[in-house]
């Protein structure tokens, strides 16, 4: 009977650690979409900040198009967010919850069992 007890609570832990795994996960992307909302913000806002500096007629007579300024401020944005990201990644791969192996305790313990 006690082995009964024991597995039974192993399924409830499993299903109370895949909950937990599932509440970290979605915090982790929670925060992946703020970081990109946040990234995307401080790009507008740059630009922003150099259209008001070259005036209402852009950059394109300055050498460089709105869509060069745009993918540089881009790129330079998201240097500190790349690591960032990358650390979340590496969180969402180690987030899981181990499944309980009944059977194969039942059959480490047959002898016991059937005995």
């Amino acid at each position: 009977m006690s082995q009964v007890v024991t597995d039974v609570t192993d399924v409830l832990e499993y299903r109370k650690s895949k909950a937990e795994a599932k509440s970290e996960r979605k915090k982790v992307l929670e925060q992946m979409a703020a970081d990109e909302v946040a990234k995307t913000n401080l790009v507008k806002k740059t630009l922003a900040a150099q259209r008001a500096r070259y005036g209402a007629g852009g950059m394109s007579g300055r050498g460089m198009t709105e869509g060069a300024v745009l993918k540089r401020l881009q790129e330079e944005v998201e240097e500190p967010f790349k690591e960032k990201r990358q650390s979340n990644m590496d969180k969402l791969k180690k987030i899981k919850a181990s499944k309980p192996n009944l059977l194969k305790k039942m059959l480490s313990r047959f002898d016991d069992i059937v005995g």
